[in-house]
């Protein structure tokens, strides 16, 4: 008998519905299956943190000058009172490698600031034997980016570390201690003494001439840790270079009822628009126009905010049409704001008109402006400028050229200055059996001039250079200058202290020009510094 198609269809499915029926039944009761775990050994998970290190032998050559050097990059112990690690810190050191006896040659220790910003800017930007290729005071396109030798590196005068901060670069914490446990002025600081006191001890350089060079938020650390360094280490310096400075944080906020930062920032507010070109009489001399400006802010300006409310009506014009001829922005905006114009306020008013936010690091860099209507400025064009070509060549330069942490991401920023500690320890802090530096009952802010203070006046041969960025809009030079005549020292210890200058911003080795000067300017002071 012939069978339909459609009935044998019909026949197939009713002979496998019931073995169907019992499958699903069976995929339902059982319970779906485990991901294969992959089993650690017990040494595995127990296994406690080590250090690391990378050795590498490599050859710069600078002024027709082949020198061998070597590069180490690993990581180091910090421990507790107990002898408990809490953290490994990572540092990269340079030591030349045609010397006989590094125990004589200038051992110098680097960071940067933020706080929490790895040491990758004076690393690879200023005085390591490599650097990162940028486009001066403009967008540095995006990848591939360009490593390049350092013919500006410090390594022909002195030996180098540079040292990241805890939970930045490949720094962390261990153990029981978190990362947090180290963001504070006296936690940073007795983290980096004693990283600097292991480093001597184990390559033995005790005896070799001794410097702290930071940037930033790193002068600020190294006036502290300087002081801590030859008061309680009994570890003298021969040199303190203080790179873009801030030693008293009230110089560089604009807090309400102090007028003192308005002041500050009145020359580099003029030097920033006679730079960009925004002024209506513009002088032909930089440096002589911001010596007139010095003398007006300490001068007619600084007497007239100090009045207050009582300024009469005809000197508050007058002086708002001072200010609009040196700065470039009107009389009726300075009259607007009071006399006080803050930074994020001048660096979105200078270049309103041309779509333009000037640079806060920077600025001598300037990026778009999103809302034109915005009072304040909306970021910093310097940051993104730079910043990525800065981040994927540390990656690249630590991973194939250092041979160290190819398997991690170093981190440019710990993100710690959100939870910074700000108050200092009676124990730790100022001078010895002073309170605080913030002095008395009711905190101020954080200042560390009684530090650098009580640094020279133990060491009465330690020498401070100082370098300073007439476009630095981070830390004006004038408020630098105002800080250093202010530490109450006596005179011949305050001829200790020199200053320099330079046509670029906060991070002036950015500037070609002023890298070179910047190298000579360090590599002069080292030689002073060392000659007994």
């Amino acid at each position: 008998m012939k069978i339909s198609r459609g009935l044998s269809i019909l026949i197939v499915i009713a002979l496998i519905a019931p073995w169907t029926s019992r499958l699903v039944r069976a995929q339902q009761a059982a319970p779906p299956p485990k991901p294969q775990e992959v089993k650690s050994s017990p040494a595995a998970e127990l296994a406690p943190a080590r250090e690391e290190s990378s050795v590498t032998e490599h050859m710069i050559r600078m002024k027709g000058q082949g020198i061998p050097y070597r590069a180490t990059a690993g990581t180091t112990f910090l421990r507790d009172d107990k002898g408990e690690p809490t953290g490994l810190m990572y540092a990269v050191s340079y030591t030349r490698s045609d010397v006989k006896d590094l125990r004589a040659r200038p051992i110098a220790f680097f960071y940067n600031g933020g706080p929490g910003s790895a040491s990758l800017w004076l690393h690879v930007g200023a005085f390591g034997p490599r650097r990162v290729s940028t486009v001066d005071a403009s967008f540095t396109p995006p990848a591939p980016y360009t490593l390049i030798d350092n013919t500006e590196s410090l390594i022909d005068k002195t030996d180098m570390v540079f040292i990241d901060a805890m939970g930045t670069g490949y720094s962390h914490a261990v153990g029981k201690a978190q990362n947090k446990d180290f963001y504070g002025i006296d936690e940073d600081v007795q983290a980096f003494a004693q990283f600097i006191r292991t480093y001597l001890s184990r390559n033995d350089r005790w005896n070799s001439p001794k410097f702290l060079m930071g940037e930033s938020y790193g002068t600020f650390r190294s006036a502290a840790l300087g002081n801590f360094l030859q008061s309680r280490d009994g570890i003298h310096l021969n040199g303190i270079v203080l790179i873009s400075s801030v030693l008293d944080m009230a110089t560089i906020t604009f807090g309400q009822g102090d007028d003192r930062p308005y002041i500050f920032y009145l020359p580099s507010y003029a030097a920033v628009a006679w730079y960009h070109q925004a002024l209506k009489n513009r002088p032909a001399d930089l440096e002589a126009f911001l010596a007139e400006v010095r003398r007006y802010a300490q001068g007619d300006y600084a007497a007239a905010l100090f009045k207050g409310a009582a300024l009469p009506a005809a000197d508050r014009q007058a002086v708002a049409g001072k200010l609009a001829e040196y700065t470039g922005l009107s009389v009726d905006y300075w009259l607007k704001a009071n006399l006080r114009v803050t930074l994020a306020q001048f660096n979105v008013e200078l270049e309103r008109s041309r779509g333009l936010t000037t640079g806060r690091i920077d600025a001598r860099f300037t990026g778009f402006t999103r809302d034109l209507l915005a009072e304040n400025a909306q970021g910093d064009p310097e940051g993104p400028a730079v910043g990525g070509a800065f981040t994927a060549l540390i990656n690249v330069y630590n991973h194939e050229e250092l041979k160290f942490g190819q398997d991690r991401t170093y981190n440019t920023s710990s993100g710690g200055g959100r939870d910074w500690n700000w108050r200092r320890q009676p124990s730790t802090g100022g001078l010895p059996g002073a309170p605080s530096t913030s002095g008395g009952f009711f905190p101020g802010a954080p200042n560390v001039e009684s530090d650098l203070a009580q640094a020279m006046v133990t060491n009465p041969r330690l020498l401070v250079q100082v370098e300073n960025g007439y476009y630095d809009m981070a830390t004006p030079f004038f408020a630098t200058e105002f800080t250093l005549t202010h530490l109450g020292l006596p005179a011949e210890l305050q001829a200790r202290i020199t200053q320099d200058y330079y046509p670029a911003g906060h991070m002036m080795y950015l500037h070609d020009e002023s890298r070179v000067k910047l190298h000579d300017a360090v590599a002069a002071f080292i030689d002073r510094a060392t000659k007994r």
